[in-house]
């Protein structure tokens, strides 16, 4: 099957913009009742399917970890000798595709939330458990999150399209089950892509809608812009535009260059808070936490009390990823060719997620520093001004506290323009099963992520749980596509050791025993 040849799978496009547009449609129409509908469906994924979850996002990174320290591991992926990519320019387009969602929004607020209401597996109460705060936040952003988004998933994904020819799809993790005719006018395939499309826009409306209202309450913070929806909505449709453009560069000029631009200023911004605010405090926070957190992992992964507070947070996270999680495993197989298997778990499941928790130490123990310092300084502001008020609080305690909130202001503007361009271009390859879709194609999924996120802003007064909500829907479908890759990957990276020579002579040499008796 040539994969250079362009040709636009319509089915899936139609089922999945169709549906897009008839939910934006309806929202304009009677956000009440789809606000009513996004709550219900939202109930019933949380208890029906938040302990698979747990499981699930366990088992992938477990099963990661295993075959990044086997024999297998040298496996080199993609059919490829030598990476397109620095591995620094290569971690950093890793990154951003999670780190872009909590990089501002999330960093700052979440920390500060448990600090103030210490988890239930930690004991509950309020200011008294630093450690399990950061932990928490640690163990909603860390290993077991980072892995469900590309590691197992991709070594399937990328022995299918790259040594088997077949196109760039979601529905490529289910081959090693059905075989080429999961591409052949399956409904089931086309189910696959639907679903993960529909997922990926929900995911991705998350950070887009997140940050969006970030962005707008600085810019009434620090300028006195009007703090209103229209003003969130005119921010995400100019955010949409930026990223709409990137997207229309491509991955090797508009996305890489973005993302390595973002990672190295966002560098220089932890580093200078780090000089100029509370240095001791914050790698007290990050070893304090992620000590904890390595103490309690198996507990922190598998709570199952507090049924409220666990669908708010750790099912709510994990929702999130999931429902992110096939477009970014088209993206990871994009970008990974020439890595070998160990190169890939590590920098997914270890490097990344220690980068992101350390960020979130700088943001979040810079907050929590000040908030003991002086009670009230950070926590009054997230009370009455909620998750997009923390970041402006903190910046406006260090010094040159505008500029810094400027700085942040950047930092979210192109966090959320490179999240955007990098789904845009990962579902238009899904839709034409290859890597370098058609630019208008990628031009139309960036607009349709906009026009999502507004409709969900516009639906009743608490636009960040309706998004909440929505994601966790859409990631339902989308878990059952991410657990064959469980078996599935040790199995083709075995069949890849034995084609590249790794494991020849170890095979023969049993074949040779079995034909001797």
């Amino acid at each position: 099957m040539d994969s250079k040849k362009k040709k636009l799978d319509w089915p899936v496009f139609i089922g999945s913009g169709g549906f897009l547009i008839l939910f934006i449609l309806l929202s304009l129409y009677d956000n009440e009742m789809v606000d009513s509908a996004v709550n219900t469906l939202f109930a019933y994924s949380s208890d029906l399917f938040g302990a698979y979850w747990q499981l699930l996002l366990l088992g992938n990174f477990f099963i990661g970890l295993g075959l990044a320290i086997s024999r297998y591991g040298k496996v080199k992926l993609g059919k490829q000798d030598k990476p397109k990519y620095s591995y620094f320019g290569w971690v950093s387009m890793i990154l951003l595709s999670l780190l872009a969602s909590g990089g501002v929004f999330w960093a700052a607020a979440e920390p500060m939330y448990h600090y103030m209401n210490t988890p239930p597996l930690a004991g509950g109460g309020e200011f008294n458990n630093m450690n399990a705060a950061f932990a928490q936040s640690f163990m909603h952003w860390g290993f077991t999150a980072w892995a469900i988004l590309g590691t197992l998933s991709v070594i399937v994904m990328m022995y299918v399209h790259y040594n088997r020819g077949l196109p760039l799809k979601p529905r490529g993790l289910l081959y090693p089950i059905f075989g080429e005719k999961i591409y052949h006018k399956s409904v089931l395939g086309s189910s696959a892509d639907i679903f993960s499309i529909i997922a990926t826009v929900a995911g991705t409306l998350g950070p887009i809608g997140f940050l969006g209202l970030q962005i707008s309450y600085g810019f009434n913070h620090l300028f006195d812009v009007p703090n209103t929806l229209t003003v969130s909505i005119i921010v995400v449709l100019v955010l949409v535009l930026i990223a709409a453009i990137s997207a229309a560069t491509g991955v090797d000029r508009g996305i890489y260059y973005l993302t390595n631009w973002n990672v190295k200023f966002t560098i220089f911004l932890a580093v200078v808070i780090l000089v100029v605010g509370p240095t001791t405090f914050i790698i007290d926070a990050f070893v304090g936490g992620t000590g904890f957190h390595l103490q309690n992992f198996f507990m922190m992964s598998m709570y199952r009390g507090e049924e409220g507070w666990l669908s708010v947070w750790t099912i709510f996270f994990w929702g999130w990823f999931i429902g992110y999680a096939p477009m970014l495993i088209v993206f990871f197989s994009r970008i990974s060719r020439g890595r070998t298997i160990r190169e890939l778990i590590i920098a997914v499941s270890i490097v990344a997620p220690l980068v992101n928790n350390f960020w979130f130490s700088v943001v979040g123990g810079t907050g929590v520093f000040f908030e003991n310092k002086n009670t009230g300084s950070v926590s009054t502001a997230l009370n009455e001004g909620g998750m997009p008020a923390a970041v402006m609080a903190i910046t406006d305690q260090l010094p040159l506290g505008t500029l810094m909130g400027l700085c942040f202001l950047v930092v979210a503007i192109i966090f959320v323009a490179t999240t955007a361009d990098t789904m845009a271009y990962t579902v238009a390859a899904t839709l034409e099963g290859n890597d370098n879709p058609k630019r208008w194609l990628r031009v139309f999924w960036a607009m349709i992520f906009g026009a999502t996120t507004v409709a969900i802003l516009s639906i009743g007064e608490d636009s960040i749980a309706s998004i909440q909500n929505s994601i966790v829907i859409t990631a339902v479908p989308v878990s059952f596509l991410l657990l064959p890759p469980l078996w599935n990957a040790p199995r083709i990276a075995k069949k890849m050791a034995l084609e590249q020579g790794l494991i020849w002579q170890r095979e023969m040499r049993k074949k040779v025993d079995k034909t001797d008796k």
